[in-house]
């Protein structure tokens, strides 16, 4: 038997702030947004840090810490990406399972992969959600909520710039001699 008590607000509901004066109907589009967003933000960050836990090779330390720091930023992220949600009078999504379902981008599988499949899983991701990110941008720009819109892009920057550096760490130039990588 369930000891919870009744909730406060449901998942899904949206109940118009005060203090921001953003119309329901345009909230709940924004917060269906920003929900979307981070459920890919954290699926992102949880394959992330399953990179910097297996990562190995004479390259390993370098990728490790770059990876670490990475997923700090992921979460950082998806705090503020929630901390929105709630501000515009919505629940943000919670939960692992609800993670996956509720995202719009497929983490690899549970298995070991070299550091270059992976590094290359996870750039295909980034593309992924900076796409995703840069519709939110302008949907937060139509309905006039310029705060949603300049928190996606300060979000959308941080991806981009991620993306990028994973892209460099793929780039075939490598001090690893030809003979380790046979």
């Amino acid at each position: 038997m369930s000891t919870q008590k009744p909730a406060r607000q449901r998942y899904g509901e949206v109940h118009e702030s005060e203090a921001l004066r953003v119309p329901e109907e345009k909230a709940e589009q924004l917060v269906d947004a920003l929900n979307t967003d981070l459920a890919a933000t954290y699926v992102l960050y949880h394959q992330i840090k399953k990179h910097h836990w297996l990562v190995e090779g004479a390259e390993f330390l370098g990728i490790h810490e770059y990876l670490g720091e990475v997923a700090a930023d992921l979460e950082a992220g998806a705090d503020a990406l929630a901390e929105r949600a709630q501000a515009l009078g919505g629940v943000p999504l919670s939960g692992g399972a609800n993670y996956e379902e509720h995202a719009p981008v497929t983490p690899e599988d549970a298995d070991a992969y070299d550091i270059r499949t992976s590094l290359e899983n996870d750039l295909e991701m980034f593309g992924d959600i900076t796409e995703q990110l840069r519709e939110h941008v302008q949907l937060a720009n139509s309905l006039g909520d310029y705060a949603t819109e300049e928190l996606l892009r300060e979000i959308l920057e941080d991806v981009e710039e991620h993306g990028h550096h994973v892209e460099h760490y793929l780039e075939d130039d490598t001090l690893v001699t030809e003979g380790a990588l046979e």
